[in-house]
């Protein structure tokens, strides 16, 4: 799933490991979902999105929303 999380990562001035602890994960977890290799969980891409204050919409792309 297509996702601008490392993007409000670095803004934040975060590495993977820092966010990672911030919500709970791992870090290997956090490089895979911005690798799109793995798809969050509903909490977790809910945690997510409260983290960086925006919804989850913004935060992940939905594949079958036309633009």
């Amino acid at each position: 799933m297509r996702n601008c999380l490392r993007q409000l990562r670095t803004q934040k001035g975060l590495n993977q490991g820092e966010l990672a602890d911030l919500i709970e994960v791992s870090r290997q977890t956090i490089n895979a979902v911005e690798a799109d290799k793995y798809d969050p969980s509903l909490p977790m891409a809910y945690r997510l999105a409260a983290f960086f204050n925006v919804p989850v919409e913004e935060l992940f792309f939905n594949p079958f929303r036309e633009s």
